[in-house]
């Protein structure tokens, strides 16, 4: 009887334990105890939203960025290119339309300014007349259109020092009309005029015609002062003249 009670004994103990509900469950619960696992997800949860939101703020400002640039610069470019024309109507003094066109803008190249300046350059430069007053501002008007230093400076001071304008406006007076004004090159002008000189009583004394060349170079003023005696920055450089027989 004991010996089969030891048989027994030592069958049993080589069988395999049987699983219990508890044991087999312990695997499948044992991640919930990780300290790390736990900071993770609470990391997730807590911070997660906040970067996606954050990249998604940053996108849209980066494309906010890029959208102004490109407005503006199509801006800048539109308004480069756009331009106004004024349309120019003439009319006499009945208020009929004379002449009408697109105004057009002229450069400093342009030979009629030259020309322009030319006309007004002989008559101050030639007249003489009683009133102190206008013959100085004449004289001041000369030389704000002769390049400093040129050949014009010293050949325009030698005729004002040897036949000054205001000594002979207390015998007569000189009235001057351009007659014509030729370019024979890019720089030079030929010029003719008629003098009138009258007495101060206004009787004529002598007509006289002249002839001068002139040659002139561009130089646009670079401050205030120069804009507003010389704006279009043209100056004679050399002038020579005599009278036509």
């Amino acid at each position: 009887m004991a010996s089969v009670l030891r048989a027994h004994d030592f069958l049993r103990h080589l069988e395999p334990p049987v699983a219990t509900g508890t044991q087999s469950a312990e695997p499948e619960h044992a991640g919930t105890g990780n300290p790390y696992l736990a900071a993770r997800r609470e990391w997730d949860e807590r911070y997660g939203n906040l970067i996606t939101r954050e990249r998604n703020w940053r996108r849209m400002a980066l494309l906010c960025s890029l959208t102004t640039i490109i407005a503006i610069g199509g801006l800048v470019r539109v308004s480069s290119q756009s331009h106004v024309v004024p349309f120019v109507v003439a009319l006499d003094s009945l208020g009929r339309t004379v002449a009408a066109g697109a105004a057009t803008e002229a450069s400093v190249a342009d030979d009629r300014l030259k020309r322009a300046m030319v006309f007004s350059w002989i008559e101050n430069l030639r007249m003489v007349t009683t009133d102190g007053v206008a013959q100085r501002r004449a004289i001041d008007r000369v030389y704000a259109h002769i390049a400093s230093g040129a050949q014009a400076q010293a050949f325009i001071s030698e005729f004002y020092r040897n036949d000054p304008p205001q000594k002979r406006a207390q015998n007569e007076t000189v009235s001057v009309e351009v007659r014509s004004v030729l370019p024979t090159s890019e720089r030079t002008f030929e010029v003719e005029w008629r003098e009138v000189t009258r007495d101060l009583y206004g009787a004529v004394k002598s007509q006289e015609h002249w002839k001068a060349s002139l040659t002139m170079a561009i130089n646009p003023p670079k401050d205030e002062r120069l804009a507003r005696i010389n704006p279009l920055g043209i100056y004679v450089t050399n002038a020579s003249w005599g009278k036509v027989l």
